[in-house]
């Protein structure tokens, strides 16, 4: 079991079950994302979001990526709000965090972005940013 499926399923023991009432993505789905927002996901994202992204856990959610797009998480609304405000167009925001975001770089670290720009923050990868933030700081 690889430093993702761990606390993935960390995750999953934490929430106790709890999860939002939305549908997990299917590679078919984050196929089509891809296309629509002009952007790859990493092999750990996918995972992330076909496998957790529904989770109910603290105060952290991923943002979603839904077939019709309708929550007020959709990362594609949240991706095209985030790049309005400045995101380097090379980020990808996974999560936000009152009007903050949590970002996949190119490098596949995960960047904490602010209004007023780059912030310090910064993870090595999903795996440790699910454990650092998502579990550890909820």
């Amino acid at each position: 079991m690889n430093k993702l499926d761990k606390v993935i399923n960390q995750l999953k023991e934490l929430s106790n079950g709890e999860v939002i009432n939305v549908p997990l993505p299917d590679d078919n789905l984050l196929d089509n994302y891809e296309k629509n927002i002009n952007f790859s996901f990493s092999t750990e994202y996918r995972k992330l979001l076909k496998e957790a992204s529904n989770i109910f856990y603290g105060t952290i959610e991923l943002l979603l990526v839904t077939r019709d797009k309708k929550y007020p998480s959709e990362l594609s609304t949240v991706l095209n709000e985030a790049r309005e405000q400045g995101l380097p167009e090379d980020w990808l925001p996974i999560c936000e965090d009152n009007g903050s975001y949590y970002c996949l770089t190119p490098n596949d670290t995960v960047r904490y972005w602010t209004l007023d720009g780059y912030s310090n923050d910064t993870w090595e990868d999903l795996s440790d940013w699910v454990e650092q933030v998502w579990i550890n700081e909820n």
